[in-house]
């Protein structure tokens, strides 16, 4: 790009950052961070021009204002779920959005070829796994995989599995984000067999509330991770006006920030697993409540608080950002 056309683009925001450095912190951080970008790509492309001692400037008098003008404390651990975690969900919101259709395709490929095929449900679910399964429903128990052991244990044990399942999503974006599509697929693919498996049995309303009271939390945080590797992927394959170094780099941070922040909601999964669904073939009401307040959470949390908390910090640039949208 020319440094006449790369200061054409981002002339007027530099000027509006210039001019406006009396914001709240996150909002601060957020602008120190992009002119750091745009000071690395002057650097990089046009070295020892004026645009790059310009952003030098700026740089260091927004430095000056985030050291100087701030109180010395370390910032609460909280603050990050509260503030940081949601607006960069917003701020990533294409590419998650991108992760959770092409997981909704593959539960419907699986759903499509269970329905097809009789034996693709033991092939993806495996032969134990249906003949355990098949036994409990014989049984009047079609949940009962979910109350073996002791509840501390599943507890344990399927919280560090789901974690283990996200970074291995989040990971396998170093491959140019086709390991992490196909982690996705997998996933998709496994989940709408298990489903069609009980829609044969005329158990899908009973399946639905019982295992989506975990489920929600979990089949969400897991798709979100498979996001987190289709940033740090894409940032590779492709970093736009960046220097590919320079964009891997970011995009790995914002995807390791993305997955730290998914823990919480694996281990709320996996309590309610371990401690909740055992009781969803005896109380089929206690997962139909908990699945309720579930899906309230995550459409909470992970939808609407993002974009509320756009629209506080900076309600013209939520206006802007809708309107880019339509």
């Amino acid at each position: 790009m020319k440094e006449a056309r790369f200061i054409s683009i981002n002339k007027e925001k530099w000027l509006k950052m210039e001019q406006g450095r009396q914001l709240d912190a996150d909002r601060l951080a957020a602008n120190f961070v992009e002119l750091s970008d745009d000071l690395a790509y002057a650097r990089t492309f046009y070295p020892g021009s004026d645009v790059e001692k310009y952003l030098n400037h700026l740089v260091a008098s927004y430095l000056t204002d985030i050291n100087v003008g701030r109180p010395a404390h370390t910032k609460k651990w909280w603050v990050f779920w509260r503030t940081d975690f949601p607006l960069l969900l917003f701020e990533k919101r294409k590419t998650l959005g991108f992760a959770f259709i092409f997981f909704l395709l593959s539960v419907l490929i699986g759903v499509f070829s269970a329905a097809r095929e009789e034996s693709f449900v033991r092939l993806i679910l495996g032969d134990a796994y249906v003949n355990m399964t098949l036994d409990n429903i014989a049984a009047g128990k079609p949940m009962g995989v979910y109350s073996q052991g002791d509840a501390l244990e599943m507890f344990l044990r399927i919280t560090t599995n789901n974690i283990k399942v996200a970074f291995i999503a989040f990971a396998w974006g170093l491959l140019f984000s086709a390991g992490t599509l196909w982690v996705l697929f997998q996933n998709g693919i496994m989940l709408g067999a298990f489903q069609y498996f009980f829609y044969q049995k005329g158990l899908l309303l009973h399946s639905v509330l019982s295992v989506w009271a975990h489920g929600t939390f979990e089949i969400t945080s897991i798709v979100i991770a498979g996001g987190a590797g289709l940033v740090l992927g894409n940032s590779f394959l492709f970093p736009g006006t960046f220097p590919r170094l320079h964009s891997f780099r970011t995009g790995a941070l914002q995807g390791i920030k993305i997955l730290a922040g998914l823990i919480p909601f694996f281990v709320i999964a996996g309590w309610i697993e371990g401690f909740i669904t055992r009781y969803a073939d005896a109380r089929p009401v206690i997962g139909a409540v908990v699945m309720a307040f579930s899906v309230l959470g995550v459409a909470g949390y992970f939808v609407i608080y993002p974009w509320w908390l756009v629209r506080k910090q900076n309600p013209e640039t939520g206006i802007q950002n809708n309107l880019e949208n339509q």
